[in-house]
């Protein structure tokens, strides 16, 4: 005796579902599109040679160990090779990737030396997830700006 009613409201939910347009997923999310780093202008090379590099940076939804990577490109000139860039790296800071603005800031002491001047810089926030057993980077924000190197 209720087979009918209940009957006709199961077909009646199945049309409104079919005739619904589809929904489809984003390529990015809204916080992933508020994910930033940034690098100061104005870097710091000491005595010794240990270049300091500092910006900010705001990530989100990390599972894994994120950090904070930085890198200084030089071109030099050569007679006999052309032209060349070193690309070195300049520390790696720990991020937390809760959706606020960070402070970061990366010391090493690079291989040649670094003199004070204009550079290349790249920095990155990056975690690594685990895929499986494979621990696969997933880049958060990536960003590449020209700084000058001044003595400390």
């Amino acid at each position: 005796m209720f087979k009918r009613p209940a009957l006709a409201l199961a077909a009646g939910a199945a049309l409104l579902l079919l005739a619904a347009p589809a929904v489809t997923a984003a390529p990015y999310t809204a916080a992933e599109l508020e994910e930033t780093v940034t690098v100061d202008p104005t870097g710091h090379v000491s005595a010794d040679g240990t270049v300091t590099l500092s910006g900010t940076y705001r990530c989100t939804d990390s599972t894994g160990a994120a950090f904070v990577s930085s890198s200084v490109s030089t071109t030099k000139a050569s007679a006999t090779h052309g032209t060349s860039t070193l690309i070195q790296g300049i520390g790696g800071t720990v991020a937390v990737c809760d959706g606020v603005t960070h402070r970061w800031e990366n010391t090493s002491r690079p291989s040649p030396a670094i003199g004070p001047g204009k550079v290349s810089v790249e920095a990155t926030v990056a975690e690594l997830r685990f895929e499986g057993i494979l621990p696969l980077p997933r880049i958060h924000a990536d960003e590449r700006h020209e700084v000058t190197l001044t003595k400390a």
